[in-house]
């Protein structure tokens, strides 16, 4: 599968467009939309066209370990929301997560009720987690448009 529109423009607002190398909160080093990586350093630069195709190579990478961590089937906003996650907080904390056994078990609602507990960085609740742990909840119990 992948991310479809909705779960883009998700990743893309939460995420923001950064062209120039900077710390996230928790001291990793980031640019482009989230990206992160030994390829990320002070200093560096970056047009928009690269960090569309850096954005696209990460989604395949999350997109294919939601394909591997996931056992039941999964619509498009379900799938899409789970990589925005994966995104975020990196595929081991979903692998670990209570989210993924819930999922695996067949129990969608309870895995939906799971998103807005991950709103922690560096041990601090921080707002801006909180409101996209909920839109990708919001994104995995909606319906998918036809």
């Amino acid at each position: 599968m992948k991310t479809n529109a909705q779960g883009l423009v998700l990743i893309k607002q939460f995420e923001g467009l950064r062209l120039t190398a900077y710390q996230d909160v928790v001291g990793v080093w980031t640019i482009g939309y989230g990206h992160t990586g030994t390829d990320v350093r002070a200093g560096l630069t970056i047009t928009n066209d690269q960090a569309e195709q850096l954005l696209r190579q990460d989604l395949a990478r999350f997109e294919s370990g939601i394909g591997r961590l996931v056992a039941v089937p999964l619509n498009g906003n379900q799938f899409s929301a789970l990589v925005s996650f994966s995104y975020n907080l990196g595929l081991a904390n979903l692998q670990g997560s209570t989210l993924l056994r819930k999922l695996n078990a067949g129990d969608y609602a309870g895995a939906a009720g799971q998103f807005p507990r991950w709103n922690r960085a560096g041990g601090q609740m921080l707002p801006g987690l909180t409101r996209r742990r909920l839109a990708e909840q919001s994104l995995f119990q909606s319906k998918e448009d036809a």
